[in-house]
């Protein structure tokens, strides 16, 4: 769905929750398959079941491909990714555990280098059904003013 929202409509504090994802034993072993990441903490269950998780984790890069993915269905055609920053994975992502995304606006800036565009930082929480977050990053976006 698009909305068009200029650097000037959004608001400090303003915050959106995605819809929830189950995660699978498929997106283990196609996540692997695209990446090349057959890590023994992925892919090997007997090898884990010896670990401190007792079982399989998910990738980092699956999980913040999936947790940003979620966040999709909010298409502003006025705005565009710059980067994410201060990528975390405090707690690990199961097969069986069910995620959502939860954005918060935290802060607007200038942007330096476009004068007609502004920065978004939103706070990026990816939480499992237990309400651990099991990622953390802060996503910047840049926005066309209406005007300079």
């Amino acid at each position: 769905m698009e909305r068009p929202r200029h650097f000037e409509d959004y608001r400090i504090g303003e915050t959106r929750r995605s819809s929830g994802r189950t995660i699978t034993e498929a997106d283990f072993v196609i996540h692997a398959g695209h990446t090349g990441d057959f890590f023994p903490h992925h892919m090997d269950a007997e090898a884990m079941k010896a670990s401190p998780f007792g079982q399989r984790i998910a990738h980092g890069t699956m999980t913040f491909a999936i947790g940003i993915g979620l966040t999709a269905g909010e298409i502003n055609p006025l705005a565009f990714t710059y980067g994410y920053e201060r990528l975390r994975f405090p707690k690990p992502l199961f097969i069986g555990d069910t995620i959502h995304t939860v954005l918060t606006i935290a802060a607007l800036e200038d942007d330096p280098k476009r004068p007609d565009h502004g920065r978004i930082v939103e706070t990026v929480r990816v939480i499992k059904q237990n309400d651990e977050v099991v990622l953390a990053c802060d996503h910047i976006y840049l926005a066309r003013r209406r005007s300079l």
